[in-house]
């Protein structure tokens, strides 16, 4: 039994140092998204199983997740963090906002669901859903405004 845990601990931490390098060299919106991504895949794998396999079920999951939030994260240009920023700057709570990029086709919708402060800065929690090369997928985050006033996915 130990056995099998100590090499499921060696295959997590090799993804896990995979992934990690695979996000740093795509920039900031890639990282974000598979930080986000790798987050709530864990959390949905969790849920499936019980001893072992739920350890398992939370890792395929961190991955899954991980690699559709880096998908959308490398899809998105300069026009689309733009639009993203803006939709968190003015959207009311549950107002969405789409856009069809004009050079990649990709549609993104972003909808904030909840505005806080933190820190003496505005927050808001919201779910995009992007369809990227005719695929769907949904990411949920939080952004919080910067002192420059551009907008920061913080987890």
């Amino acid at each position: 039994m130990f056995a099998k845990r100590a090499r499921l601990a060696v295959a997590v931490t090799a993804f896990t140092s995979l992934l990690a390098a695979c996000g740093s060299v795509g920039g900031p919106n890639e990282t974000a998204g598979t930080v986000i991504g790798g987050v709530l895949g864990g959390a949905v794998g969790s849920q499936i199983g019980g001893g072992t396999g739920r350890t398992v079920a939370t890792v395929i999951g961190a991955l899954v997740g991980a690699n559709i939030g880096a998908n959308v994260g490398r899809s998105m240009d300069v026009n689309d963090r733009y639009r993203t920023a803006q939709a968190f700057e003015t959207s009311r709570t549950g107002q969405p906002t789409t856009w069809v990029n004009p050079d990649t086709r990709n549609e993104y919708t972003v909808t904030p669901t909840r505005t806080f402060e933190s820190r003496g800065a505005p927050c808001r929690e919201f779910t995009m859903r992007a369809i990227v090369g005719g695929q769907p997928d949904n990411v949920y985050g939080t952004a919080c405004r910067q002192a420059d006033g551009s907008w920061q996915i913080v987890n």
